[in-house]
């Protein structure tokens, strides 16, 4: 029923709207705005990993939202919980859209926004730029692309509070974002990564499981979450789509235990 109200807005209504995204949270959603709009349907477009983070952030915390398109995870964590975000977004139309999410939830207090691409180290890179929620480091072979500004996630966070959580979703550049975070993911400060890793790096040359083994590393291991029940499960290894990589367990089950449940989306469903 929402997806065919939502078609009949589209012929009729040529505007963006403003969606209720979460109890505290707006949202800007318009045709062709893929990654809002499976929010609209789905109410948390990533369930699991959206409710990890609403049960796990604090208000105290630093949040870090790597390919953050149009600011679903960065809204949610400083609109609905009130966390500080850094968000990190290298194609500038959507980066627009983001800091509009921003402006209309009113938490230019709490959100940092970069409109660069971050990986090993400082550079510029040509990016793809009409492919929306996929846009990605270009290839040789693609010809519709922008130049971006390359910074390291060491780098940008050197005078930054150190993030509690990080979401790493940069269409398969995964491994360079990686090595360009030594220092930050060496800090035991950071509890939770939410990384990407559909084989997509294969584009180029990488492999995931080298990312994979790299955060065995630094203690990380592989966990999925339930937000109905409130309940992390151990994996064996990372899944095809997003993977939560955890460290200091016991502290984030204390957190998620206490954490209240949030209204979400017009199916007012509790996460």
């Amino acid at each position: 029923m929402i997806f065919i109200k939502w078609q009949i807005n589209c012929l009729l209504n040529p505007y963006p709207i403003i969606y209720q995204f979460t109890e505290n949270a707006k949202l800007i959603v318009c045709k062709g705005l893929t990654g809002a709009t499976g929010n609209l349907y789905c109410g948390l477009m990533e369930y699991n990993e959206m409710g990890f983070l609403l049960h796990f952030l604090r208000p105290a915390d630093t949040f870090v939202d790597i390919g953050a398109n149009v600011g679903s995870y960065t809204i949610l964590a400083s609109s609905q919980v009130k966390a500080n975000s850094i968000s990190i977004e290298p194609i500038q139309d959507t980066y627009k859209t983001l800091m509009d999410n921003v402006l209309i939830n009113k938490v230019e207090q709490n959100v940092k926004a970069f409109n660069i691409g971050l990986g090993s180290e400082i550079s510029k890179i040509h990016f793809t730029k009409s492919l929306d929620t996929i846009n990605h480091v270009a290839t040789k072979e693609e010809i519709d692309t922008i130049e971006v500004k390359i910074d390291t996630l060491d780098n940008l966070l050197m005078n930054e509070q150190c993030p509690s959580l990080i979401k790493i979703d940069v269409e398969g550049y995964e491994n360079e974002v990686i090595n360009g975070a030594e220092k930050t993911l060496e800090n035991q400060s950071l509890k939770a990564i939410i990384i990407e890793l559909n084989g997509s790096g294969s584009r180029y040359g990488y492999d995931d499981e080298n990312i994979h083994l790299k955060l065995l590393q630094y203690g990380f291991k592989p966990y999925c979450y339930n937000p109905k029940g409130k309940e992390l499960k151990a994996l064996k290894t990372f899944g095809n789509h997003n993977t939560l990589y955890l460290r200091d367990v016991n502290f984030i089950e204390e957190r998620i235990k206490s954490s209240k449940r949030i209204k979400v989306g017009v199916k007012e469903y509790l996460v």
